[in-house]
């Protein structure tokens, strides 16, 4: 089975056009303010009108797909992760990064993923890997390749220079192949926000600031490049839209969108200084076993302790509400997983909890080893 987000939201044109308006008018102003030979306006010579050159941007040069492909595909990896609920599996893509075997790729290819295993599109070799870290909300995960050595690595590009109808080439493990398939299109969006489904586990994620792409993206390409016209890596490849469609209505243009490299290689960078925060997770994921709501008013309700893992060894039942971690509130239950996202197996915590009857205790827990969540 396929690894791909589906998007759907506020996408088309609109975002990017305000991106374009504020660039036209910045590039206005410094026309204004020096288009006069120097001159202010008003302060130059009386009775003379002075205009200043309108500014045009240089024409991108065109993009040559075969020529673009043949130059990203040695630095693309095919990623398996299993081991999901009920043996299932997903396939994606990556971007090798470094020789020794770091490589870029989209948090919901390998999330809930016990095992990991990579190969390379130029020659087939396979690596198990390792998550070295991710940013959920950015969908965005560093893996590491065990024994990899003189590997071939991207060149990475920077997002920041995108403009609107740039020619840019997606590519990666379409379906699943294990082929680098590359689908050409245009940028029709610089700021996108999309409401993700993940094909896998059904979970939602918003995705803000994305590219969007006037292209047929297809499952398999999550984690893969989106490359200029020279063949760099501007994005990271997220989602894809207009690939299903109710019986008898007409199908929409399909679209692809990409995490811009400039957001992924902040993650990375964040993930190599061995800092987490909030949002971005370091290392082995570690699990309390429970499956959580939002409590009223305030606090994680415990609505399972799954057997064998570390709250219901520790006595936790359903019905409890988690209020602290290590004597920090616990508000709701995204403050809960950030909570315990920070920290790592084998790692004691005490939880504050309130029992369903108001009893109040804390409890010590060793979290477990668990899936990238």
């Amino acid at each position: 089975m396929d690894s791909q987000w589906q998007g759907t939201g506020p996408g088309g044109p609109t975002g990017g056009g305000r991106a374009l308006i504020t660039v036209v008018a910045a590039v206005l102003a410094l026309g204004a303010l020096f288009g006069y030979r120097g001159e202010l306006p008003g302060l130059g010579q009386p009775g003379r009108s002075v205009v200043a050159a309108p500014v045009r941007l240089a024409p991108r040069p065109p993009l040559d797909a075969g020529t673009v492909t043949q130059g990203i595909s040695p630095v693309l990896v095919n990623i398996t992760a299993a081991a999901r609920p009920f043996g299932a599996s997903a396939a994606g893509s990556g971007i090798v990064l470094t020789g020794d075997g770091q490589v870029l790729t989209s948090h919901h290819v390998v999330k809930g993923a016990k095992t990991v295993r990579v190969s390379r599109v130029a020659d087939g070799a396979v690596y198990s890997a390792q998550v070295l870290g991710y940013d959920a909300r950015a969908d965005i995960a560093l893996l590491s390749l065990a024994g990899a050595s003189g590997l071939a690595a991207a060149r990475i590009g920077s997002s920041a220079g995108l403009r609107l109808h740039d020619e840019v080439l997606a590519i990666g493990n379409a379906g699943g192949s294990g082929a680098a398939t590359g689908v050409t299109g245009r940028i029709s969006d610089l700021d996108s926000t999309i409401m993700a489904l993940n094909e896998q586990d059904l979970s939602r994620q918003a995705l803000t600031g994305v590219l969007e792409i006037e292209a047929p993206v297809s499952s398999g390409q999550s984690g893969g490049a989106l490359t200029d016209s020279s063949g760099a890596v501007v994005g990271v490849i997220a989602a894809a839209s207009g690939e299903r469609d109710p019986p008898g209505e007409t199908a929409d243009p399909p679209n692809g969108y990409a995490i811009p490299i400039d957001a992924a290689m902040r993650v990375v960078r964040q993930i190599r200084s061995g800092t987490p925060t909030e949002s971005v997770h370091i290392g082995p994921t570690a699990t309390l076993g429970v499956l959580i709501s939002d409590a009223g008013p305030r606090g994680a309700r415990i609505d399972m302790a799954i057997g064998g893992l570390p709250a219901q060894q520790a006595g936790l039942v359903a019905g409890e509400i988690v209020t602290s971690v290590d004597d920090r509130a616990i508000t709701s239950a995204r403050a809960l997983r950030a909570a315990i996202d920070t920290r790592k197996p084998a790692e004691v915590v005490r939880l504050g909890v309130l029992a369903a009857n108001g009893t109040k205790r804390v409890v010590a827990v060793t979290l477990a080893a668990g899936t990238p969540n």
